[in-house]
């Protein structure tokens, strides 16, 4: 496994457990436990976590996993969900897209695709699509969010409120039948709300990991999602409870 490889898995296990010591990390890793050291000590640097005796803890980013980690980790699941969900766009429709690692990549099938209107509050979608040919692209502005590359706020919201899009793609850390989707932050879903309040067709792109799970601030009700666009790995009866709520299905 690389290392980078390494400290996405890393993050992600102390993201949702809140801590890890460093043997459970070496044979989650199956690495010894020197390079999971090197590895927890390489993170602590950056601040992305807190090392402890023995292991690590949340560090003063919080428990959101930083995009740029996120976007490193492209995988074949989120390719194939990014590519399912870009299907679902029309042509010369006017599509919202929310910050996220998937999101990015539909955003990148769409500008490729074009011609389309994109509706971003993610300051790297916006800088990978403003010089694209065949992109109108509209930036919303809004207080910039450091793990998420996001513009959110009060400023954000009102922007949202003037335009309206013809689908919008929502990034979420989880999403249920019992909790709707959920992020870490309290602005960030709040500016994610005005994005499914002002669009046609709400569309969540969420790998198997986010089902079932519900983090700190509720964007909406799984009620409010027209279509959930996922892999084949999630759990059969979170996928029945989704759907049981009126949302679509597409499993990429």
């Amino acid at each position: 496994m690389l290392r980078n490889d390494r400290h996405v898995r890393i993050l992600e296990h102390v993201a949702a457990h809140g801590s890890a010591d460093v043997s459970r990390l070496a044979l989650l890793l199956g690495v010894s436990q020197a390079t999971v050291r090197r590895d927890l000590r390489q993170l602590s640097e950056r601040r992305l976590l807190e090392r402890t005796h023995g292991g690590a803890v949340l560090g003063g980013l919080g428990i959101e996993l930083p995009l740029q980690h996120r976007v490193d980790q492209r995988s074949p699941q989120k390719q194939a969900i990014a590519r399912a969900a870009a299907d679902l766009v029309p042509a010369g429709a006017v599509v919202g897209l929310t910050g996220g690692s998937t999101t990015s990549e539909v955003a990148r099938l769409l500008a490729d695709r074009g011609p389309v209107t994109i509706v971003t509050n993610a300051v790297n979608i916006a800088a990978a699509l403003v010089l694209h040919p065949h992109v109108t692209l509209i930036v919303i502005g809004g207080t910039a969010h450091k793990e998420s590359y996001e513009l959110i706020g009060p400023i954000a919201e009102k922007t949202l409120a003037d335009h309206h899009t013809d689908i919008a793609f929502l990034g979420v850390d989880g999403i249920g039948a019992a909790h709707g989707c959920t992020t870490h932050d309290q602005l960030e879903a709040a500016t994610d709300r005005a994005f499914v309040q002002h669009t046609g067709r709400t569309v969540v792109v969420a790998d198997h990991s986010k089902l079932g799970r519900a983090t700190f601030a509720k964007i909406c009700p799984a009620t409010a999602v027209h279509t959930l666009v996922t892999d084949d790995g999630g759990p059969a009866a979170e996928l029945d409870a989704i759907a049981a709520a009126g949302v679509g299905i597409t499993v990429a």
